[in-house]
């Protein structure tokens, strides 16, 4: 497994991460525990250390199943990335962000004990508080570092200003944002803004929730519980359209002999050298389609083609329904 720095501060992880979310329900529809476990015992086994997850995700669970399926490993074979500050209601809506000091205290507490560990390697609120100084949040989580429970601070769905204010009280090790080929808006402000400061990025949606990874087809609904049903991009006016840009992606695919999930992948990886991809791969199935692309080299020519073919903005469709599109530092 090839490694890449995330950053000039943050740690040294696999060149592909492994984001947990899906394994706990509640956004892809159910997910199966054993496979889930199996999987991720599949990520470690292959040389992957960067696992991501959210101590919101499915209220705790995922947390619970990593700690179940990192046990009896090597506590320094992997790095854990954990969100905070989401705030869910027992019927699953999301009920805003809290990243008070106190409050990023608690929730590091909970997050520790359902880990099964005595420390987080990089730890980020979830989204922006509009009721809370980034500098008071950073500042909380650098007490933490202090304290020996965090090595590194992260960032997730900010904008470039508020990048630049959060590093000025502590390094930020990554911004995790969503960046794919029909996702692109970091390019504009906040991708510069991260080569400036040596910051890292973990890219979560490279396949856009399923939607380029080749996969996805016209005739197929998303199930009970999935997030797709309401996403956009997969509404009926949208999809067609962006599934023409998947077939054009094919066709490419097809030439460098790889599936359309590994060139989307290996797309995003190819913009900088410490930019991380995520796959939320829930099955060892699509784990084995999305490792070879760390081994996939894209020429200059590559690049170029698969940009006239899927140029910026191209897709049709917001990434987020209306309500969480106000809740990011960036549009689409």
């Amino acid at each position: 497994m090839r490694t890449r720095n995330l950053g000039r501060t943050g740690p040294t992880v696999s060149a592909l991460g492994l984001g947990a979310m899906g394994m706990s329900g509640g956004v892809y529809g159910a997910a199966d525990r054993t496979e889930s476990i199996a999987t991720v015992h599949a990520a470690l086994d292959a040389g992957v250390t960067l696992i991501d997850t959210g101590d919101f995700y499915g209220m705790g669970h995922n947390e619970m199943l990593l700690a179940e399926a990192l046990r009896g490993r090597d506590r320094d074979s992997y790095v854990l990335s954990v969100k905070f500050g989401a705030l869910r209601a027992p019927d699953m809506s999301f009920g805003g962000v809290d990243t008070r000091p106190e409050a990023i205290r608690n929730f590091l507490a909970y997050s520790l004990n359902r880990l099964g560990t005595d420390h987080i390697d990089i730890y980020r609120p979830a989204r922006l508080d509009p009721a809370v100084p980034i500098e008071d949040t950073v500042g909380a989580v650098k007490e933490m570092i202090d304290a020996g429970y965090v090595r590194h601070v992260g960032l997730s769905e900010v904008d470039a200003e508020t990048v630049r204010r959060a590093h000025a009280v502590h390094p930020i090790a990554d911004l995790q944002i969503e960046y794919s080929l029909i996702s692109r808006a970091v390019e504009d402000d906040v991708l510069p803004t991260l080569r400036e400061f040596g910051i890292g990025m973990t890219a979560y949606g490279v396949l856009s929730r399923g939607l380029i990874s080749g996969h996805w087809n016209a005739s197929r609904a998303p199930g009970p519980g999935d997030f797709r049903a309401s996403s956009p991009r997969f509404s009926a006016e949208n999809l067609e359209h962006n599934l023409a840009l998947v077939d054009a992606l094919r066709r490419m695919a097809d030439a460098k002999d790889c599936s359309v999930a590994q060139l989307a992948i290996a797309w995003v990886a190819a913009q900088d050298d410490a930019i991380v991809p995520l796959v939320g791969a829930r099955t060892r199935e699509r784990l084995a389609e999305a490792l070879p692309a760390v081994d996939l080299t894209l020429t200059a020519d590559d690049l170029a083609e698969i940009e006239k073919a899927v140029p910026p903005g191209a897709a049709r469709g917001d990434r987020y329904p209306s309500a969480m599109m106000r809740t990011l530092g960036v549009g689409n």
